[in-house]
């Protein structure tokens, strides 16, 4: 410590070496899978130009590979496909391939393979992730909360004792512990595992390969 006058008054300089940094105290939760979610809608780190018609997400999804669509199952009339943004770890939903709202639309073989695909989806989960409840729900219609309103989908959540703490309700926080394509990869191969004790097809690029 030394001490210089500055307009009379003495003034206490204190050596930098007196103060050796110190750690912060707080816990590290390193989540990546979020970074999607902070990027989304920015290119080059400006605001993108938004479609002026955006596709039906669960349209879209069965367009693309299993990877990049996030499908964990494929069947003949329904599919499965990881939530983007889940409740919980390994939210997924049960969607039918045709664009209609309400569970009524479904003639009876789609109804059927909905149905049978939640309770596989659930033995899946069970086979995976070993929860200790489920939670299964459809919204059908904007007034009930439907986030896709458009497209009928059953959300299928896995849960645990314990897993509402103290980070959803009072930082509104949810952690992830496992990635989504890495959750999709175990599902997946659950899946195809699973399907035929029930009923179901394989997904629809290993009929095609049986084919060959």
């Amino acid at each position: 410590m030394t001490d210089n006058t500055n307009d009379g008054g003495n003034v206490r300089i204190d050596d930098p070496r007196d103060f050796p940094p110190q750690e912060d105290g707080f816990q590290r939760l390193w989540t990546p899978q979020r970074m999607s979610y902070v990027l989304r809608g920015s290119k080059g780190g400006r605001e993108a130009k938004k479609p002026e018609h955006k596709e039906c997400p669960f349209c879209a999804g069965p367009k693309k590979s299993d990877e990049d669509g996030l499908i964990a199952w494929r069947g003949t009339y329904v599919f499965a496909i990881m939530n983007l943004y889940p409740y919980n770890c390994g939210h997924l939903m049960v969607c039918p391939y045709r664009h209609v709202s309400f569970l009524t639309d479904l003639d009876d073989d789609e109804l059927f393979e909905f149905e049978k695909a939640s309770t596989l989806a659930m033995t899946v989960m069970r086979t995976v992730s070993h929860p200790d409840g489920y939670n299964l729900g459809i919204n059908q219609g904007e007034v009930a909360g439907a986030g896709v309103a458009t497209h009928l989908h059953q959300h299928i959540v896995p849960r645990w004792n314990g897993d509402s703490n103290f980070m959803p309700i009072i930082a509104q926080t949810r952690t992830m512990p496992i990635l989504l394509h890495e959750q999709r990869e175990a599902y997946a191969a659950a899946f195809e595992g699973l399907a035929p004790s029930f009923g179901l097809p394989l997904a629809a690029k290993e009929r095609e390969e049986d084919k060959d």
